[in-house]
């Protein structure tokens, strides 16, 4: 849903105003660095998956799973902007849901950028961007193994909306995010980064120097089109060998076998959680 990482009017106040398995190394040429360590073979998920703010009680992960329509679920590990409380979220709820099938995507709420509307509990600055990078992420590597997601899994870090033609900011940004990164991967984390396809995301995809930054993108572009390939903005040849999200609807209740959950919805064909 829109609030997950940010209340609802906030959201899209930023955004407006900001306008299988397969073998590591998919998507970008970033992901190069990864080559000196011995990556488990990454586990990949195609199909539909959802994203609700707060990690569903297994009952209702039992009932959503029992038509098949879902098969991934992201949940929010750690960070600290992110939203909501997680009561359910623990080790022992990460290893039944696995074991009931679904294909878990972790996701990081780490700092937020500077010229940002609105505040947040975190912000990034120039001056801390590289160190708050690495710590933000040797917290989410840790948070992720305290939950059974083992190494080799994807960490996806939220960068909600902002103005990246305020050049002072998406440097710090992209400071931040180098460094998250760099640092997720030296603890043999998979990196992804979810953004919006008007500022966040299209930073990544658009720098001209890659250097660092995350080899799975997972973009939101609420157009209801439950593809990863039709309308990807940007060119062909980018995030390509299952390194792509889609978040194409948000707050979407729904109920199943009596459960009813307010979801967003992904189209997904990316990495998912090791578990175990």
């Amino acid at each position: 849903m829109a609030e997950h990482r940010q209340s609802r009017k906030r959201r899209y106040i930023t955004w407006g105003v900001a306008g299988a398995a397969v073998l590591a190394g998919a998507g970008i040429a970033a992901q190069t660095s990864m080559a000196a360590t011995v990556w488990p073979a990454q586990k990949t998920y195609t199909g539909r998956a959802f994203d609700a703010c707060t990690a569903p009680s297994l009952a209702a992960m039992k009932a959503w799973k029992t038509n098949g329509y879902y098969g991934g679920a992201a949940v929010y590990v750690g960070g600290k902007n992110r939203g909501c409380a997680q009561p359910n979220l623990t080790a022992s709820w990460v290893k039944s849901v696995n074991a009931l099938g679904w294909n878990l995507i972790p996701l990081y709420v780490g700092a937020q950028p500077p010229c940002q509307t609105g505040s947040s509990p975190e912000k990034i600055t120039a001056a801390t961007a590289t160190s708050l990078g690495a710590t933000d992420a040797a917290d989410a590597a840790a948070k992720a193994s305290a939950l059974g997601m083992k190494t080799g899994s994807p960490i996806y870090l939220d960068m909600e909306a902002y103005d990246i033609t305020n050049k002072s900011c998406n440097d710090s940004v992209l400071a931040y995010v180098r460094s998250f990164t760099k640092t997720l991967r030296a603890k043999t984390y998979r990196s992804g980064y979810y953004g919006f396809t008007s500022s966040s995301a299209k930073a990544i995809a658009t720098a001209t120097d890659k250097t660092d930054l995350p080899g799975n993108l997972w973009y939101a572009l609420w157009d209801k089109q439950d593809t990863t390939t039709t309308d990807w903005p940007w060119g062909a040849t980018q995030f390509t060998g299952h390194s792509r999200g889609h978040q194409y609807q948000v707050n979407s209740k729904e109920t199943r076998r009596g459960y009813t959950l307010t979801v967003d919805l992904d189209s997904w064909d990316a990495p998912v959680a090791l578990v175990g």
